[in-house]
């Protein structure tokens, strides 16, 4: 199996300051692959570095075989990297469908004209509807965005993000601020996700984490302390020492 995406010696600094340092990962098509890692870690930076928000100090990213290290994001997003983040205002006088239908024709280049063409195309209506019901949001269809609980905002937003037909989604605490109950409804609806979508995810609820990931890559200090399966990383004593919280015995 080819890798979707890889990092070869990624770092980023601010003068002294080094946020992440030598980080090479691979992310094989379809993974279901968890980030995670203290507070400071570097595991957003990391995200930034992926998506081109921030440009590395060190390193290359690799999209298949591409070098996208010095591409902007919105050609990143061309090529199939998303991540929530980058919608990160909903659109709050329209309905949840409405959002998705927009954002299917900012995708296509017609956004400018969605609101006199939208009648005409019935295809990207369907289109629409389709990613509500992979959401279990049809019936939020016709439901201002502003009037939705903060859960199926989230939802939404992954809507949206479904919507640029991403090879890679990338999400940064999708549960944060959301009720347990909701937390497992959103993840379950990312678990439903086809495996042409590969999907990179920070989370600090450990539950959730073990719950969806195949696999787990722990940052510490900016650095990769290890990769492994949800299993290998649960017992692996140096995790549960800096990160999980039992402390080592004797």
């Amino acid at each position: 199996m080819n890798t979707l995406l890889r990092t070869e010696g990624l770092g980023k600094r601010w003068g002294p300051f080094v946020a992440n340092s030598d980080i090479s990962l691979r992310f094989e098509p379809g993974a279901r692959h968890a980030l995670i890692g203290p507070n400071g870690a570097g595991k957003t930076t990391f995200i930034n570095l992926l998506t081109g928000y921030l440009a590395p100090s060190e390193g290359r990213v690799f999209f298949g075989d591409e070098d996208i290290t010095a591409l902007p994001q919105h050609q990143r997003v061309k090529r199939g990297m998303t991540r929530t983040f980058q919608i990160n205002t909903l659109f709050a006088g329209l309905t949840v469908l409405e959002s998705v239908a927009l954002a299917i024709f900012e995708r296509e280049g017609m956004h400018r004209v969605w609101h006199r063409t939208a009648a005409s195309r019935s295809d990207v209506v369907d289109e629409a509807v389709a990613l509500l019901g992979r959401l279990n949001l049809e019936r939020d269809a016709d439901t201002l965005t502003s009037n939705l609980p903060y859960g199926k905002q989230r939802l939404v937003e992954i809507a949206l993000a479904l919507a640029t037909r991403p090879k890679v989604l990338l999400l940064d605490e999708p549960a944060a601020g959301i009720p347990t109950a909701e937390s497992a409804e959103l993840f379950d609806a990312i678990a439903r996700l086809p495996r042409d979508v590969t999907v990179l995810f920070i989370e600090h609820d450990m539950n959730l984490v073990f719950r969806f990931a195949e696999r787990i890559t722990v940052l510490v200090g900016g650095k990769v302390l290890t990769e492994g399966t949800p299993a290998g990383i649960a017992a692996d004593p140096r995790v549960k020492e800096v990160y999980l919280g039992e402390a080592e015995h004797g």
